[in-house]
């Protein structure tokens, strides 16, 4: 396969445990995966804006005006999450092109590729993730 065939991308591909891990094609797979997710969020983004100046109107009655209120706040703390996701996103991005994506930031040991296939953004390998918040289970309850 060329460099062209990886680059141009392989709609059926998937990452296997029978390959290098990260070789080139595994890094164009999640590489793409993350900015078509980037995409998505932001095609999201503005169709929440455009709703949300349409729906400037004034209710007259307090229930609607209340409610009108309550799923424009539920709008905006849905699109502060987002704005937080995209920024994991671009590290995810950043951390592909200087070789440490998929690589566990705490024990620099591979993360799973099923990990990483359901969780492009995962920083943490599965165990290390589950010791994270063990501790923060206990300091919470402390």
């Amino acid at each position: 396969m060329s460099k062209a065939d990886v680059l141009a991308g392989d709609p059926g591909y998937r990452p296997s445990e029978d390959e290098d891990f990260m070789n080139e094609r595994q890094l164009d797979y999640f590489r793409r995966k993350l900015q078509a997710w980037k995409e998505e969020i932001l095609r999201e983004s503005r169709e929440t804006v455009a709703h949300l100046q349409a729906e400037t109107e004034n209710h007259p009655d307090l229930a609607d005006r209340a409610t009108s209120e309550a799923d424009r706040a539920l709008e905006l703390r849905t699109r502060d999450r987002q704005r937080k996701l995209i920024s994991k996103i671009e590290e995810a991005l950043r951390r592909i092109d200087d070789g440490s994506y998929g690589y566990c930031e705490e024990t620099g040991e591979p993360i799973g590729l099923a990990r990483l296939d359901a969780r492009p953004i995962a920083t943490l390998s599965l165990e290390a993730q589950e010791r994270h918040e063990r501790r923060e289970r206990v300091h919470r309850d402390d």
